[in-house]
């Protein structure tokens, strides 16, 4: 069913002609009338962005009373690219956070909870706020029974053989093949040391000796301060980017003709450059085919045999900007080249899930799943290079805020073991029904009543909150204490760095930090010291390491900026250096790894992001601002941790992100 639209549905803007808006800075669109009579499971709609830029908007859906959207369905668009987005309406009962992407669409987030269909009030179909007016054409907003096919791909490339953007011009863009070639054989002649003369082979500080070495990566607080210690002993401040590594995941199913030079995936000669078969999300487009414009540009500049001299060329890279650290999901060729933390290749689940990926983390499934998972920490367990591990990245289940596992448990129709150990926790309380009763205003004839599906019991008996919260503690211990032990019956020497929380969305997340040497959290933020701050405000006595930050421009590479955005190339180089010597100045700020190592695919990766946040561009060329900021931070790091000299007070020029 088509919506008829007009000037007077629009949130912020203007109409021009024809579905062409004229949107403001702080962002606008269209108010979408009678959303909750209708039955259809999609919400069609054809997206113009008329800008240089890619642009992302959200569907916002409210409940009664909501001040802020209890939903909201995030998703790119590529800039002058006609896109058709089909929004799966059945996304608003909250089961999915990433639910894929479509041909011409960018990545898909699913913020909030949950909300009927029929408690939905008001819904928004609206633009992000961006650094400027812009420009983008809306048509055909309808719901409709089914997904929309994806639009028509343009016949002209968009993409040069390089992987490099083709409408956009920048300082440093490689002109030819032969030009880029000479430009990384240079980079793979130059030395493969650390440019300090007081840092040891890890990385770590000589001017300040902890301990006796160990043989591994260790811990120590002194005089208020927490910091890592190298094997030898010395001082340690982890810095590095995340996935180290010539990646095949610029994906380019669908959109093999924005793409200029594409080899014959037939060619035995191109068979390391593909990989087929990975669907991402519940409404993929088909098994996914990606393409390695990395590892092409190699095998350009150095032949056949371009890995050895690619490992020897990045590990010299990144010492002589002063990084001592692999980040996560990391080239393990390159492990033992320099330091480097890593991550359980599987997180413990069980076959029925709470919510989202929250396990059943009080049954015995989840315990031997645990067991099988610490075995992969055997292979590694004597290595001195590794850091440590984390147990996994960002739950989804923790995106909520202010999530209640508990009224997950008694939601869930299921007779999980969680269920089992809450209403025999309860009884353990409160004795009788009636006692129940009386605390939770409530009127039970059993206990057995709450074996069947409870909806939102906190809301529903506001006196049980306090209980719910307690027992959603208890579950949240479980899901850390029953992988880490396992762990350290695998691995004794290397420490857990915990669980890298996409942010601290509820304050039961600091559960069983006890069972971490290293909390670590992903911050994305022009200063990470209230991030930091609010660990130790949980009561957490650990040292803190940042898994993921960065910072993106639209003056080069891909058309977003990632999830922090400034104004230049040269800002992204002041923003590193300042959030790196805050993390280093904070008492328990010992380690941040920048995410990530090279630029992402301007038609998208694996998941639709299309970020400029690498500190090499796609070519594998350093940003020569990132390489010079990342070496100005190194120099005066360690002084800068000891607390013997302050971080640089120059903030960077922000903008409004371009992200999704």
């Amino acid at each position: 069913m088509n919506i008829a639209w007009d000037a007077s549905d629009l949130t912020q803007g203007v109409l021009l002609e024809n579905g062409l808006l004229h949107l403001p800075a702080s962002g606008g669109g269209l108010r979408i009338r009678d959303f909750a009579r209708h039955t259809e499971r999609y919400l069609n709609l054809t997206l113009t962005v008329e800008e240089s830029h890619s642009m992302a908007f959200e569907l916002r859906v409210y409940g009664q009373g909501d001040v802020s959207p209890r939903v909201t369905v995030r998703f790119g668009v590529m800039p002058h690219y006609r896109t058709n987005v089909p929004i799966d309406l059945n996304w608003l009962d909250g089961h999915v956070l990433f639910p894929g992407h479509v041909v011409g669409e960018l990545k898909v987030v699913c913020h909030g909870s949950r909300i009927a269909r029929a408690d939905v009030c008001r819904a928004e179909l609206v633009s992000m706020s961006a650094f400027h007016d812009v420009r983008v054409r809306l048509e055909d907003v309808a719901f409709e029974d089914a997904a929309r096919p994806a639009a028509p791909v343009p016949d002209a490339p968009l993409i040069d053989e390089m992987g490099q953007y083709i409408p956009k011009d920048w300082p440093g863009k490689a002109r030819s093949t032969q030009e880029l070639s000479e430009t990384l054989r240079r980079e793979a002649s130059l030395p493969e040391a650390y440019p300090f003369e007081d840092w040891s082979a890890y990385g770590g500080w000589t001017g300040m000796r902890l301990c006796e070495g160990t043989g591994f990566f260790g811990r120590v607080k002194r005089e208020g301060r927490w910091y890592l210690c190298d094997p030898l002993g010395y001082a340690f401040f982890s810095v590095g980017p995340d996935c180290v590594g010539v990646r095949c995941d610029a994906r380019i199913d669908g959109l093999e003709r924005l793409v200029a030079g594409l080899p014959d995936p037939a060619d035995p000669d191109s068979r390391d450059l593909y990989q087929d078969g990975r669907p991402f999300g519940e409404n993929p487009r088909g098994p996914g085919r990606m393409f390695s414009f990395e590892r092409a540009n190699l095998r350009r500049a150095f032949g056949a045999d371009w890995a050895q001299t690619w490992r020897g060329m990045i590990v010299g890279q990144l010492k002589r900007a002063g990084m001592n650290t692999l980040g996560n999901w990391s080239d393990e060729t390159l492990f033992g080249r320099m330091p480097y933390v890593t991550s359980l290749p599987r997180f413990p689940e069980t076959r029925h899930k709470i919510f989202r990926d929250f396990p059943d983390v009080l049954s015995e499934e989840y315990r031997q799943d645990a067991l099988r998972c610490a075995q992969a920490l055997a292979d590694r367990r004597d290595d001195p290079f590794m850091i440590g591990y984390f147990l996994r990245n960002e739950p989804g289940w923790a995106f909520v805020d202010g999530l209640i596992l508990a009224d997950e448990v008694l939601r869930d129709a299921q007779d999980t073991a969680c269920r089992r150990a809450l209403i025999d926790w309860l009884r353990e309380q409160y004795g009788t029904v009636g006692a129940l009763n009386a605390a939770w205003d409530a009127s039970f004839a059993s206990f057995d009543d709450l074996r069947a599906p409870l909806e939102k019991a906190s809301a529903r008996y506001p006196r049980a909150q306090a209980d719910l919260r307690t027992f959603s503690r208890r579950l949240v211990e479980a899901y850390t204490a029953i992988p880490a032990q396992a762990c350290r019956t695998v691995d004794p020497h290397h420490m857990i760095l915990g669980m890298r929380w996409a942010w601290i969305s509820d304050p039961a997340l600091a559960a069983g930090w006890e069972n971490f040497d290293v909390f670590s959290i992903n911050c994305y933020a022009v200063d990470p010291t209230s991030a930091i701050e609010h660990v130790c405000e949980l009561g957490v006595d650990l040292p803190v390491m940042i898994g993921e930050f960065h910072f993106g421009a639209l003056d080069a590479g891909p058309t977003a900026t990632g999830l922090e955005a400034v104004v230049s190339q040269r800002e992204r180089g002041v923003a590193y250096r300042y959030y790196v010597e805050r993390v280093a100045a904070h008492p328990c700020g010992v380690g941040c790894h920048y995410f990530q190592c090279y630029d992402q695919f301007a038609l998208g990766r694996f998941d639709g992001e299309n970020y400029n946040i690498g500190l090499f561009d796609i070519c594998l060329q350093p940003y020569p601002e990132m390489m010079r900021a990342a070496y100005e931070c190194a120099a005066g790091l360690y002084a800068v941790r000891a607390g013997r000299q302050e971080p640089i007070r120059r903030r960077p020029q922000s903008i409004p992100m371009v992200a999704y």
